[in-house]
């Protein structure tokens, strides 16, 4: 069988990752990146083999850089089965009507609203809804933390409300443009993006949310509040999340006291770029009394989304029907192990 080709729409932060990842499948391959700029990035992208396709404008500026180019943007469409759209947000618009035009399907990231597609993605909770879609998103890093471990709750023990505050980075470790604030900034329009967000795939769920935008680079933190269905016990809930795909579990009695530490594990676990993929939740920290749950987790921003990118292709473009099939072959290829 031909493996599909996937064309990845900026290469920053999100789409260099996502096209490492599916450079790895066995079953997909990178049919190129694209660029704007002649970056150390996109020397980046040529160093590792990806061909590169910029905008007609830039073509002299890539020249004069010495980097070599595949073609534009546009020739990238007509070489994709698929697009995974890593642009900046809110310009999902009008590429959305270039990928019309040429017939190609896509994905859209977290920045961009539900309404521009109709179908929100998670690996673990709604699979199927993508299936054969010409385009779909794949919901933000917070969200995608929250689904990963309120869905499997969910599944097993039905959820009546959930109220999440997360503590934010203010900025990723390579991004330069504000810089992490000296402070505390409390996002104030309530309810914050995040809960609708969980509502656009599992609309069922009362949820609210509210943030706070912290002096770091490293990662999310959530505290999160479950009024649970029944009363359940705290090992009944820590079995749930040891055996649901993408939740790692540590302790602070090891030594992972906070996000820093958890940036180090992935250092270790030999991961590309330090990425944590999976949603880490403090084991002991989880504390189920009678139907109310509380625990905390944290969210690798860089990374969490990179894996469900991978399925989601899978979906639209009709690789694999089962939804653990994906997941399964995606952690592997990752290096994603329970």
């Amino acid at each position: 069988m031909s493996k599909v080709k996937v064309g990845v729409n900026g290469y920053g932060t999100i789409g260099k990752r996502v096209a490492a990842a599916v450079s790895r499948q066995d079953d997909m391959e990178v049919a190129g990146v694209t660029k704007t700029r002649p970056t150390f990035e996109a020397q980046a992208a040529v160093d590792r083999g990806f061909d590169l396709y910029v905008p007609e404008e830039s073509l002299q500026a890539f020249r004069e850089a010495g980097l070599p180019v595949k073609g534009t943007i546009g020739d990238l469409y007509g070489t994709a089965d698929i697009i995974v759209d890593c642009t900046p947000s809110d310009v999902g618009e009008r590429y959305k009507a270039e990928y019309e035009a040429a017939g190609v399907k896509a994905i859209f990231q977290g920045g961009e609203d539900h309404s521009l597609t109709g179908i929100s993605f998670n690996s673990t909770a709604n699979y199927s809804e993508s299936w054969g879609a010409q385009f779909s998103r794949v919901v933000s890093c917070n969200t995608t933390g929250l689904l990963r471990t309120l869905s499997p709750i969910d599944k097993k023990i039905k959820i009546k409300n959930v109220c999440a505050t997360l503590v934010r980075r203010a900025a990723d470790p390579g991004d330069s443009k504000g810089g992490p604030i000296n402070g505390l900034e409390p996002m104030v329009k309530l309810p914050t993006h995040h809960g609708p967000d969980v509502k656009s795939i599992m609309p069922w769920l009362c949820i609210n949310t509210m943030a706070i935008k912290a002096s770091t680079t490293l990662m999310h933190l959530h505290t999160v509040t479950v009024e649970l269905g029944r009363e359940a016990k705290t090992d009944e809930i820590l079995e749930i999340m040891r055996a649901s795909p993408r939740v790692k579990l540590v302790r602070s009695g090891s030594g992972v006291k906070g996000t820093p530490e958890i940036m180090e594990l992935a250092k270790e676990m030999g991961r590309d770029r330090s990425d944590m993929y999976e949603v880490v939740v403090w084991e002991d920290g989880v504390k189920a009394v009678g139907n109310m749950l509380y625990y905390y987790q944290a969210v690798h921003q860089e990374a969490d989304v990179v894996p469900e990118n991978v399925d989601c292709i899978r979906s639209m473009c009709k690789l694999e029907e089962d939804a653990q099939t994906s997941i399964t072959k995606t952690n592997k290829a990752l290096g994603i192990k329970k």
